[in-house]
């Protein structure tokens, strides 16, 4: 049996080889990356199996070529770079992963709120020119903010790792809201949060934490009519999908002064261009797609990859079936 890993996100596969070689005996693990034409012709178009990462294009033209695979499980939540109907019509079965890494999203969302009320990093930058300048204290307080106690949140989505911030959140003492088309509001009152209408939610809001799914339908669903909506003092932050924002309406409320700044951890396009806007105009803060990130998490992102593959090969029910 092969099992055909597509990936250069990580430095070595140990767990990979522990459960694949217990579990499948004799079993033969190649790797190539995100350039593997020449290994599909040598000895991908005989997987088995793929283990993929999010950011691997599998379009249909690859999985013509696949003469025996069963499944392709992705490492992560996004599956866009894969040719669902050409896997469906090939018969091979797609897994994604959900809520591997909901505490780590929430912890995320908890840094970008402190950074917008502290600003410890402006701070930190502008200190010697402060001290230089005969700046100290409150001379040097270019930013006054009403207590996190005292503002508010607004949860765009309510799932499962919105339900999972909302939790984080409750013991800042911060009032959250939340709008879910699909969640009904008795169920985000039971969770302690205020249920609210689209537009009162961007009004109301100190802060806009994206949680919903990176499907086409979300595409481009907050752009300049949201940001015209939000307080001048308010901060965006999206650890969801870049697809969601639109980036140049994000980009012109910031310079504009529309709201106050974002804190992003994903992007229209990754990785982006060295010269893509979004990365150098102030006020938006980019983190390189690590909000994820844990010891736990990619761990478990490792293991429910490996548990939806195995299960698709035995012709289980996997974990979080695609197609």
């Amino acid at each position: 049996m092969l099992i055909w890993i597509i990936d250069e996100e990580w430095s070595d596969y140990d767990l990979e080889h522990e459960i694949l070689e217990k579990e499948l005996p004799g079993v033969e693990i190649r790797h190539s990356t995100y350039d593997y034409e020449a290994d599909l012709k040598a000895f991908g178009y005989q997987a088995d199996g793929i283990l993929a990462q999010v950011y691997a294009d599998i379009p249909r033209e690859t999985i013509e070529q696949l003469e025996q695979c069963k499944g392709i499980a992705v490492y992560g939540g996004g599956f866009d770079r894969i040719d669902i109907d050409a896997c469906k019509d090939k018969g091979i079965k797609v897994t994604n992963i959900q809520d591997y890494c909901s505490e780590d999203l929430a912890d995320y969302v908890i840094a970008a709120i402190y950074h917008g009320n502290k600003h410890v990093t402006d701070y930190a930058e502008s200190c010697l020119d402060n001290v230089k300048a005969g700046k100290w204290g409150a001379l040097a307080g270019a930013y006054q903010t009403h207590r996190i106690e005292n503002q508010k949140i607004l949860l765009v989505g309510f799932g499962g790792i919105g339900r999972v911030v909302a939790k984080r959140l409750l013991p800042l003492g911060i009032e959250i809201m939340a709008y879910d088309e699909y969640t009904d509001s008795a169920s985000i009152k039971a969770a302690g949060v205020r249920p609210v209408s689209w537009e009162e939610g961007f009004k109301e809001a100190d802060y806009v934490s994206i949680h919903l799914r990176g499907v086409d339908s979300n595409a481009d669903k907050i752009g300049a009519n949201e940001f015209k909506l939000m307080k001048n003092s308010a901060y965006l932050i999206n650890t969801a999908r870049g697809k969601i924002v639109k980036e140049q309406d994000l980009i012109d409320a910031v310079t504009q002064k529309d709201i106050a700044g974002a804190i992003l951890d994903v992007i229209k396009n990754e990785p982006p261009a060295e010269n893509d806007p979004i990365l150098s105009t102030d006020g938006i803060l980019v983190t390189p797609h690590v909000s994820y990130m844990s010891y736990e998490s990619m761990r478990a992102l490792k293991e429910y990859a490996l548990g939806n593959l195995l299960a698709m090969l035995s012709n289980k029910e996997p974990r979080n079936p695609v197609c």
